[in-house]
């Protein structure tokens, strides 16, 4: 299934209002190679810029509508998560082989990546016109281990 580019660009303008993120300029880029996640976004908070990536190629996610509203959540969570990530270094240094460092960052970017998904569950109920889940990431683990 691939994901429409008309339809991308109405979930980005209408979610971009409810997240109050008008006042920054986000693109989007659909990701036409094999590719692990779903989505992505990159960021310059200097300048307020973000781009969407969307994977377009073999997309995991189902429910576009979900995956804008991921990503522009993670925009809306940019400041506290620099803030954290830079608090991780300043503590542990940037030795990713320290077994420290190591442990915290993955706890911190874990809690990160769960609380920005239960915020988009929490919108996807509320306001979203596609209220059903993607559960592309956790089919496929489900198929790989039984061989399909």
């Amino acid at each position: 299934m691939k994901f429409n580019e008309n339809d991308l660009k109405e979930l980005l303008s209408e979610w971009q209002d409810v997240l109050r993120l008008r006042d920054w300029d986000i693109q989007y880029e659909f990701v036409e190679k094999d590719w692990r996640k779903s989505g992505d976004v990159k960021i310059n908070s200097e300048d307020k810029k973000a781009i969407l990536l969307i994977n377009n190629f073999n997309p995991k996610a189902t429910n576009l509508e979900e995956l804008v509203i991921h990503e522009l959540l993670h925009i809306k969570l940019w400041g506290m998560d620099q803030m954290i990530e830079e608090l991780i270094y300043e503590v542990f240094g940037k030795d990713m082989q320290d077994s420290k460092l190591n442990f915290v960052y993955t706890q911190f970017m874990k809690l990160l990546e769960n609380t920005t998904e239960d915020l988009t569950k929490g919108y996807v109920t509320l306001g979203a016109k596609n209220k059903e889940l993607s559960f592309g990431k956790l089919k496929k683990e489900v198929d790989e281990e039984v061989g399909i």
